[in-house]
């Protein structure tokens, strides 16, 4: 795989640090997760990783996690500024230890300014972005795309990102340096379209009233008889033809005019089929038209088989609908964690401690000392 050779210490952490260390992951790093309770169960991206947890106020441990950074390649920590200095595990420690390092710190506000040391979750950093003032209907409050914006595009995407481009730069130091990623910027810059785009004509009105955010009525989701929704996308004029012959409307009504009433005429003209019926009228003509679909039928949609667009899931032992990793490498294909057999914690701690010489003596001798941490005593 692409990233084979590539030694990440991933300190455990809620969504966007556990996003990184997988894109990582999947495409061939080993990614091992310092975490501090055995079995996490709230990171459900951590398939494929290895995990040791260790208890951090044990200078003991520390001495641990100096001992594996000084044979990785990258480290990622998600904490508030401080938290990481105060552990005695800092930049100027650890890159004293290996001068290689990429230390990756990835948080809601950045290092520094005047909102670093305060917390704060995705809504938050995408409303400081100035991205959420741009999300929402006409004449409704801004509303958060769930937590993909800064969380996932903008923080662990953008986060993976800037290592990767630290990484090739040491192939031509040789050192290592400190990406120093707030969600708040990852957002900003994931939106850099939306900032740029502002005299375009797609862009630049009030919230919802562009054609981009459902201010028009040929790029909008519409309801079916049956209850379900289809997706609409026909800005270009051709595509627009097109989806008017397929309700049975005059294919020469102007595009940009009249969009409530032609939104009220989509909306009542819609509901008079089911979702297969009109994927039957749409479905090989260029119209833009795709069915919405639901959790539950993603995996079997036919161009989501063919491109085997998520896991197979009778190959895999999660249970849970988990998409392939993307994009797709001719040459050295990326493989899902979710395929990844699960060791048990002391032989994945053993296999972990060994790689900084310490035996399997050495190892129970830490668990008995309360710096290994695991969820079922080891046997001996």
């Amino acid at each position: 795989m692409a990233l084979k050779g590539l030694n990440v210490i991933e300190f455990a952490g809620l969504a966007p640090g556990p996003l990184c260390g997988m894109l990582l992951a999947d495409f061939g790093a080993t990614v091992t997760r310092i975490d501090m309770t055995p079995r996490n169960a709230l990171d459900v991206l951590q398939g494929g990783k290895r995990s040791l947890a260790l208890n951090l106020k044990k200078p003991k441990a520390i001495e641990v996690v100096r001992s594996l950074c000084r044979r990785s390649d990258v480290l990622i920590e998600p904490f508030r500024p401080g938290v990481m200095e105060k552990l005695g595990l800092g930049p100027s420690v650890l890159l004293q230890d290996n001068p290689r390092l990429i230390y990756a710190r990835l948080t809601g506000f950045g290092q520094t300014g005047t909102h670093a040391p305060r917390a704060g979750h995705d809504i938050n950093y995408v409303a400081i972005s100035g991205v959420l003032s741009m999300l929402g209907r006409k004449s409704t409050k801004p509303t958060a795309p769930i937590n993909l914006v800064a969380d996932f595009a903008g923080g662990g995407l953008m986060c993976a990102f800037g290592i990767l481009a630290a990484v090739v730069e040491r192939h031509r130091s040789g050192k290592g340096q400190i990406v120093d990623h707030a969600m708040v910027e990852g957002a900003a810059y994931v939106g850099s379209w939306l900032f740029r785009s502002r005299d375009l004509p797609v862009w630049g009105k009030p919230r919802g009233e562009n054609v981009l955010d459902g201010g028009a009525h040929f790029y909008d989701t519409y309801e079916t008889k049956d209850g379900k929704f289809l997706s609409v996308g026909a800005i270009e004029n051709r595509f627009y033809r097109q989806l008017l012959e397929g309700l049975g409307l005059n294919p020469d009504m102007p595009q940009f005019e009249e969009d409530d009433e032609r939104k009220l005429l989509f909306e009542a003209k819609f509901k008079t089929k089911t979702r297969d019926e009109w994927m039957e009228i749409f479905g090989e003509r260029d119209a833009c038209v795709f069915p919405v679909l639901e959790m539950d039928e993603v995996e079997s949609y036919g161009h989501n088989r063919d491109r085997k667009v998520f896991v197979d899931r009778k190959h895999s032992e999660d249970e849970v609908l988990v998409p392939m990793p993307a994009p797709k490498l001719s040459r050295t294909p990326a493989t899902s964690g979710a395929l990844a057999k699960e060791k048990h914690e002391l032989e994945m701690s053993e296999e972990i401690l060994a790689e900084i010489g310490l035996s399997r003596h050495e190892v129970i001798r830490l668990y008995d000392d309360g710096i290994l941490l695991l969820s079922n005593a080891p046997k001996l």
